[in-house]
Order: C-alpha cells, then structure tokens, then sequence
C-alpha cells in the first residue's frame, strides 16, 4: 500500500537549487523541509493560517538544521492571503489543502497571483473514491482542471501521487 510521499512527488518536479517557493497550508511541515532541502540556494515560504503548526515547523526546521524556509502565518482565502509580492514564485505547493477549504478557487488564485511568468502550481489531493482520508472536502480533478482553467493557467501534466492522491501540475502563462 503506497501512501504520499512527498520526496518521491518532489522528484517529479524539475527542481532547481535557487528557486523561490511557496508551501501553501504547510501544517508542520511535511512538505516545506523536504522542498527546502532539494533547493540548497533557494527559500520556501511556509504558509499556514495556525500559528501552532508554524511553530512546530519552525522546531522542525531547526532540529534539522534547515534554514531556508521563512514563516508566514496567513490566511490564504482572503485577498492577497499569502502575503507574498505579485510574480515572484517559482513553484507552489498545495498539497493536502485543496479539501480543507471552503473557497478553494481563490486558493488557487492566490497561488496564480504570487507565480511569475512560467511558474508552475503543485496540487495533490485526495482521490474522490479513496478508501482512506477525509469523508468530506474531497474534490474532483476534474473540477480542479476547470477552476484552473478558469483562472488562465494551463495543465502542464499530471503525475503519480501514490494510491489515495492525485497529483496536478499547472503552469502560469
């Protein structure tokens, strides 16, 4: 039984060393301190709306001596939620978010907002007919394709998030 594994979804990812990345909902940082470790020169912004969570990523981090991830206590459903400039990102990541929120296409507008140019937008939830996870939130990729559509972005591809996560990646033109 495979379950998500964020190193091995990370790998999929044409990661470069100095990207500037975002970590939307990042809880305690289950995916902020691998991401932060595959880019040695590059920073994470780890974005999550309960100080609790940041706090315990912030012991994390320096538990294993990461320093390029910079906390930002936001809530991501408001205008300009993340608190980051226009254009500036990379790459972000919403893995395991998407369910959570009540207005999950200004999640992702948010994250179109803060992307430059040819950034790309990460999002891994869980299957519809998954056996296992939350009984309510879960959301269609289907329904994912069209809101991200919608707001202009563009499916690059899709790839394997292991037997209960489906795994989207979306490029800002």
């Amino acid at each position: 039984m495979e379950f998500l594994n964020p190193e091995q979804i990370l790998n999929q990812l044409e990661l470069t060393s100095g990207m500037l990345t975002a970590d939307f909902g990042c809880g305690i940082g289950g995916w902020a301190i691998p991401l932060a470790n595959k880019l040695k020169d590059g920073r994470v912004y780890a974005i999550d709306v309960q100080e609790e969570a940041l706090s315990a990523l912030k012991m994390k981090a320096e538990m294993a001596k990461v320093t390029n991830i910079k906390s930002i206590k936001a809530n991501l459903e408001g205008g300009l939620g993340s608190l980051i400039q226009n254009d500036l990102l990379d790459l972000v990541l919403l893995t395991n978010l998407l369910f959570q929120v009540k207005n999950k296409k200004a999640i992702i507008e948010e994250a179109k907002r803060v992307l430059r140019p040819g950034g790309r937008i990460l999002i891994v939830d869980w299957k519809p007919d998954s056996v296992v996870g939350p009984s309510e939130g879960r959301v269609d990729p289907a329904k994912i394709k069209e809101m991200a559509g919608d707001l202009g972005l563009s499916l690059d591809k899709e790839i394997s998030a292991g037997n209960y996560h489906y795994g989207l990646i979306f490029i800002k033109p």
